[in-house]
């Protein structure tokens, strides 16, 4: 029989960078399905037109205002999830920023500014919903990297770096909880988003968008493999999901 905890319907679930691309794409998806979803990011005016369509729909959803560099913040967001609807189940870490550059281009600011939302804000929703998770043993952290975490090349070099460290974040997270959590890491390649929008050179932007943001995923079919992921019976662990565009082969 399969196990009571399997399914999506009924289980809380928290997703930072759910103001658009991926992060919305997962909360409308999951929401469909009957989770109650809280939706986490700075950009509150595009989450209360979101929660409204869910609403609307149907589904169950409430947003708050998260920074994810403020682990702070993160924890408020946690806890709002919980004060809602009593519970969390699911923990999506999905921020991200891509700000490509050469290394000699020497934009400083900008790799911190990655290191800070890419690699902290996920240490930040693990410290966050970690103790909810220990409390009742039993949970799961969906970490959402890019096919960069096993990749790199010109202009990616920081951007692959914080990714990789999320991959080994997880797998070290994997091996160190309860054999009741579960975590799991979803790579996307080249997928609808706003990405590209952080890259701050115009040319390489320009380049990035023709040779990389070519024949792109919809958001949706990176809701739909953390779906899978969410739905296994407790005693799966989908360990990783690596999901590319047919025809983007490699990087």
């Amino acid at each position: 029989m399969e196990n009571m905890n399997s399914g999506i319907k009924g289980k809380v679930v928290a997703i930072t960078g759910a103001s658009s691309g991926i992060g919305e794409a997962i909360a409308v998806h999951l929401a469909s399905k009957g989770a109650r979803v809280v939706l986490g990011a700075r950009r509150t005016s595009n989450l209360v037109k979101i929660v409204s369509s869910i609403i609307e729909n149907g589904g169950e959803a409430v947003y708050f205002s998260v920074d994810v560099t403020q682990p702070g913040q993160v924890k408020d967001f946690v806890s709002y999830a919980v004060e809602n609807f009593g519970t969390l189940d699911v923990f999506v870490n999905n921020a991200g920023l891509m700000p490509l550059s050469m290394i000699n281009s020497y934009k400083v600011s900008e790799w911190h500014q990655m290191i800070d939302v890419n690699i902290k804000g996920v240490l930040h929703g693990i410290a966050a919903a970690l103790p909810v998770f220990e409390a009742k043993d039993n949970g799961q952290f969906v970490n959402i990297t890019s096919v960069g975490d096993r990749w790199v090349g010109p202009t990616s070099t920081v951007y692959s770096a914080t990714k990789f460290a999320v991959r080994a974040i997880s797998e070290g997270l994997r091996q160190e909880v309860s054999a009741n959590i579960r975590v799991t890491l979803v790579a996307p390649g080249a997928t609808e988003s706003e990405l590209a929008e952080t890259i701050s050179d115009p040319e390489l932007k320009k380049l990035a968008i023709e040779k990389f943001r070519v024949n792109l995923l919809s958001a949706n079919a990176i809701a739909r493999a953390v779906a899978y992921a969410v739905e296994q019976p407790s005693d799966v662990d989908v360990n990783e999901l690596v999901v590319r565009p047919t025809a983007q082969k490699s990087f």
